[in-house]
């Protein structure tokens, strides 16, 4: 049994993974001026909430892509499963041939997303990663990593957006009951939603054409469950995508 924690720039994911299978995983928020105590508490809580014995713990592994608390999370892994933690970056076994310009700037998330799409879906593949950026990932029909897109953020551009208004609330990021909105609310969440959820169809649309071929599209991420069901391409959702590149990039390096 394995920890498995993906740090984003809003919140982290925590995972626990026997035998190929995701036991649970829960949502934290990110917290850069936590102490590697404090998160190792977290983690306690987590496992007694769910009722899982942490004491069957063999190991860790970490995706960041926030360096200011991967040590920090890297020490309370250590503290609470006694053991190493292993780091997704450079020395790390992936097995992804990547093809962009440099391959060391691609994102540890980018690369674990990409590792659990290529063992899951078929191929070409265009992978959706929401979070406070919304990536878009290309992988060709042989596995390789061809490069992708980084849009702003729904929650970002929401903020943004409210931040420079003086009259606009911040409002809950959920569907809108109709397209055309009535009042100032209805009004931003469908513009909000379905402009993000437009922009998605419009690239899938682009990319497609670029590759010469329909990819499959699987998005992931904290708001990929409230944007892709309005988009009008095929899009698979999978939540666990990337505590399951997590779990193959372990067993790589045991």
């Amino acid at each position: 049994m394995i920890l498995a924690i993906d740090v984003g720039n809003t919140n982290i994911v925590i995972g626990c993974c026997r035998d190929g299978r995701i036991l649970f995983s829960d949502r934290i928020s990110t917290n850069h001026s936590a102490t590697s105590l404090e998160y190792s508490a977290l983690f306690k809580a987590a496992f007694e909430m769910n009722g899982v014995d942490p004491s069957e713990l063999e190991g860790a592994i970490i995706s960041s892509v926030v360096p200011s608390v991967t040590s920090s999370l890297k020490k309370a892994a250590e503290k609470f499963i006694s053991a190493k933690a292993m780091v997704v970056g450079p020395g790390i076994k992936t097995g992804l041939s990547i093809l962009i310009d440099n391959p060391a700037q691609l994102g540890s998330d980018l690369v674990v997303d990409a590792v659990a799409g290529i063992n899951e879906y078929s191929l070409p593949l265009i992978i959706i990663d929401m979070g406070t950026a919304t990536t878009l990932s290309v992988i060709d029909s042989k596995g390789g990593y061809q490069g992708g897109m980084i849009v702003p953020g729904v929650a970002v551009s929401h903020d943004s957006l409210i931040s420079r208004t003086s009259q606009l609330p911040k409002i809950a990021l959920e569907p809108p009951r109709r397209l055309i909105g009535k009042n100032t609310v209805e009004c931003l969440k469908s513009g909000i939603l379905y402009g993000n959820a437009g922009a998605i169809d419009g690239l899938i649309d682009r990319i497609n054409d670029d590759m010469g071929t329909k990819c499959t599209v699987v998005a992931t991420g904290g708001l990929a469950g409230v944007i892709t069901p309005l988009c009008r391409n095929d899009i698979i959702l999978d939540d666990d995508l990337m505590l399951k590149g997590l779990m193959i990039i372990y067993e790589k390096n045991k």
